[in-house]
């Protein structure tokens, strides 16, 4: 007669009763917490509309942050007036609140803030009360020091949705229905600074520069309190930990979470260690990490240079007002809504047919890059050189569309191909990420203005544009090559092997319940 171990009930009001957790419940052999089938306590097994309620939340944070980010920029001639500063300095405004973007996950890091110890939740408070709060001071400045230093704060605590949003998507939704939610959330990201200028711009020319500022304070505020109200806790071993909290309080005996039994229980100066250096470590050891960061990164900056060049295009040499001059993002934001389109479309016909047929790889993702990769430079070009006074001004706006269709199509496709390159790692690899792109994004407005003053507006607009032709080849030479650059790769092969041990463990197990099903039928 084989010996049977004792099972606890669950009866904490999260899940049924009647579903039972393996283990004693002493020291040496605890009770071990997890999520059961079509357990409620587990995001991932809410209802399709409460779930897609919380992502539409979760990316228009984003939306909000980084429209607020270049909503800013189209308010140079009023700050000019009120500060008495040039346009450098006005410049680093901007600036400061993208270089937030990649200081602020690394100062949480050291302040204990961190969502694998205290969930997500308490940081979408935090760093929304402090955006609202630092914003609102920033619209009231009295010199532009403040005004300079609220904003790169401001900033810093706006870095939080960033990050935190897409990892709430990821607990909401399995990997083969994420696809569409996670395509939204990245265009998020890109969408955010082409539209800041256009409203802004209008507010700006209507109610003065601090009002845009207001406006978003408004908009960041009431995106923060839809999140208070509606976004619970949706980090899995944050609510499991809570849960052995609640079962050991009810009964007094020894629970664990399954991923503190398998791991081991995680110091807060260990994850801070790992939040600090590990990102660092995959950006400049890995070379798919650091080649696909540095194109990601070109584009991002690009996208923050045109804060600086529109007005120089189409305010300084057409003579547009500042209302209308935020206009000429239109071109780049219908490229990338026409881009979300495709990714969509390639991700639904291309490449699940590919995943059903478990005939998947990394490299699976990156056609669409491969598109993208030629669309770019096409955009950047065609937008430099139809900038004459003799041709009209609608030639250069619709032709800057296909850098924003090219935006989307290289962005997307890269960061899922990291994702499925670094599986067990891929926090830490986007990460890395997003921190490179948000340092060159704030560094490209910068010299934006010197740069289109000395070249002229052809040969300024053509710099970016021969940056991304030079990385048009990466997707491709990935695509044919990447398995083999994988395996060469020591953290990349790690986690491939990981993958491996995972699905082959996966299969033993399938395998033994099969076979004692067919010992109990029999």
């Amino acid at each position: 007669m084989s010996h049977t171990e004792p099972k606890a009930p669950v009866n904490t009001g999260e899940v049924e009763n009647g579903h039972l957790y393996d283990g004693s419940g002493t020291e040496d052999d605890p009770f071990i917490v997890e999520f059961q089938k079509d357990d409620p306590g587990n995001p991932m097994n809410w209802g399709q509309s409460r779930k897609w309620f919380i992502a539409a939340i979760a990316t228009l944070s984003v939306f909000a942050v980084t429209f607020t980010s270049s909503a800013y920029s189209v308010s140079a001639n009023e700050v000019f007036k009120d500060f008495d500063i040039s346009t450098e300095v006005f410049i680093v405004g901007l600036s400061l609140f993208v270089l937030g973007f990649a200081i602020g996950p690394a100062v949480w890091a050291n302040i204990g803030l961190r969502s694998e110890l205290y969930g997500r939740q308490i940081l979408w408070i935090i760093t929304h009360i402090a955006m609202v709060a630092f914003l609102g001071g920033s619209a009231g400045s009295q010199n532009v020091a403040t005004l300079l230093i609220l904003r790169f704060f401001a900033g810093t605590f706006g870095g939080s949705p960033l990050v935190n949003s897409g990892g709430t998507i990821a607990d909401l939704f399995p990997p083969a229905q994420r696809g569409l939610a996670l395509t939204i959330y990245c265009v998020a990201p890109f969408l955010g600074p082409i539209l800041g200028p256009i409203v802004g711009g209008f507010v700006s020319e209507s109610v003065g520069w601090r009002w845009v500022q207001g406006v978003c304070v408004i908009f960041i505020g009431v995106v923060g309190i839809l999140g208070i109200v509606f976004i619970p806790e949706t980090y899995g071993p944050v609510l499991l930990q809570r849960r052995t909290h609640q079962l050991a309080k009810a009964d007094g005996k020894i629970y664990v979470s399954v991923l503190e039994k398998n791991q081991g229980k995680k110091l807060p100066s260990e994850v801070f260690k790992r939040a600090l250096f590990r990102p660092w470590i995959f950006l400049f050891l890995e070379p798919i990490v650091l080649i696909a960061s540095v194109y990601m990164a070109i584009i991002y900056g690009t996208v923050y240079m045109f804060m600086g060049a529109m007005p120089i295009v189409y305010n300084e040499d057409r003579g547009w007002s500042v209302g209308i001059g935020g206009l000429a993002f239109l071109g780049i934001a219908v490229g990338i809504i026409f881009g979300l389109v495709y990714a969509i479309w390639d991700n639904n016909v291309r490449y699940m047919k590919l995943f059903a047929a478990k005939s998947a790889n990394p490299e699976s993702r990156l056609p669409p890059a491969i598109v993208g990769g030629v669309a770019l430079p096409i955009g950047m070009f065609a937008f430099a050189w139809t900038n004459y006074p003799s041709i009209h001004w609608s030639v250069s706006i619709i032709l800057s569309a296909p850098f924003g269709f090219g935006c989307v199509l290289v962005i997307l496709p890269i960061m899922n191909y990291l994702i499925d390159t670094y599986t067990i790692y891929a926090a830490s690899v986007l990460a890395a990420a997003a921190i490179f792109r948000s340092v060159v994004g704030a560094v490209f407005p910068l010299f934006t203005t010197q740069m289109y003053h000395n070249l002229g507006i052809h040969w300024a607009s053509s710099i970016p544009a021969f940056l991304t032709l030079l990385c048009m080849p990466f997707p491709l030479i990935m695509y044919r090559y990447g398995e083999a650059v994988r395996m060469k790769c020591k953290y990349s092969f790690e986690a491939a092997e990981m993958m491996r041990k995972m699905q082959l463990q996966q299969t033993a197990a399938a395998t033994t319940t099969e076979k004692d099903k067919d010992s109990s039928s029999e």
